[in-house]
């Protein structure tokens, strides 16, 4: 935890449901498995991408970024916010895309309080009246996983600690933006129409992605669309609408899971098999000790015969030795 806010998982379902219980209407995310165009069209309309991505944390604040161009133009007119603290970056990411559409989505009466109250404020106190939004923070909470064991982040990153960051991207004023609020402001892409925003989005991230080494594949992106309920009742297809609401009803048991600690009842069921192998008396609890350990050195051994390892011999060496 970092301050109050914990970190999330960039998951199709948590995403949708953070911003319905912000009070968002008829909006989703999709998952997306490869960078195809004509793939993101078909989920359209389509609002803008959220692209999660090793961060590179020994890199340097640089005067231009890479690719695009800073417009600190945007950085007033628009909703940008710089992040202040860790852990937020994923609902900030969300927040980016969807109060930049307040033209074409309902985003609720609280979020239109919010982008509002902060519309004068300039990027870095709309920051920091987002990391000490009590709504926001506690809806964002409600989808982290829970944990028994006391974590790092507060801890400070360095060069050799795996740090992910989210950053959004959408089109706003005819342009395509790039939307971190760790960059002093939003980086533009060029030109680009709502409906242009599959073709002119992909070119952006296959540039991106190849500025890490080939082997390197810990990426995730997941696109805002409109609810695909909606356009399913529209067609009358009613096979994709039960579909998506089956989706609907994992989603919500995936996050209905996420909020529990499983390791109690881990516990206290594997006290119980304890216990119940112990009535037995002690003999027979050393033939399930005997009989378990080596059911787990079978297995072990199968498992290294599978990816070529040790030879038949050496193999059964090793369930000697581990017996």
């Amino acid at each position: 935890m970092s301050a109050g806010w914990n970190t999330i998982e960039s998951d199709a379902g948590v995403f949708t449901y953070l911003l319905e219980n912000l009070g968002v209407k008829d909006v989703q995310f999709v998952e997306l498995f490869s960078l195809d165009a004509e793939s993101l069209h078909q989920r359209g309309p389509v609002y803008g991408v959220i692209f999660l991505f090793k961060y590179p944390v020994g890199e340097k604040a640089r005067e231009t970024p890479i690719d695009g161009a800073f417009d600190y133009d945007a950085a007033e007119s628009r909703f940008f916010a710089a992040q202040t603290i860790q852990n937020a970056c994923g609902t900030q990411a969300l927040l980016s895309v969807l109060l930049n559409k307040d033209d074409s989505i309902d985003i609720g009466p609280k979020l239109r309080e919010f982008k509002d109250f902060t519309g004068a404020f300039p990027a870095d106190l709309r920051g920091e009246a987002l990391s000490n939004s009590e709504l926001i923070r506690d809806v964002h909470n409600s989808f982290a996983r829970a944990s028994p064991f006391a974590d790092e982040a507060q801890r400070l990153a360095t060069e050799e600690d795996d740090v992910y960051h989210f950053v959004a991207y959408t089109e706003m004023g005819g342009k395509l933006y790039e939307l971190d609020g760790l960059q002093p402001a939003p980086i533009s892409h060029g030109s680009c129409s709502f409906e242009e925003f599959p073709n002119k989005v992909i070119p952006v991230l296959q540039r991106r992605i190849e500025r890490y080494p080939a082997q390197e594949i810990r990426f995730n992106l997941v696109a805002m669309v409109r609810d695909l309920r909606i356009r399913a009742r529209e067609i009358g297809d009613q096979d994709w609408l039960y579909q998506e609401e089956q989706r609907r009803n994992a989603w919500q048991w995936e996050n209905a899971l996420r909020r529990h600690n499983f390791v109690g009842f881990i516990g206290e069921t594997l006290k119980g098999v304890v216990r119940s192998k112990l009535a037995g008396g002690e003999a027979k609890y050393a033939e399930w000790v005997d009989e378990a350990t080596k059911t787990t050195s079978t297995r072990l051994t199968e498992r290294r015969r599978a990816k070529g390892g040790a030879s038949e011999e050496e193999a059964d060496e090793e369930r000697v030795t581990e017996q």
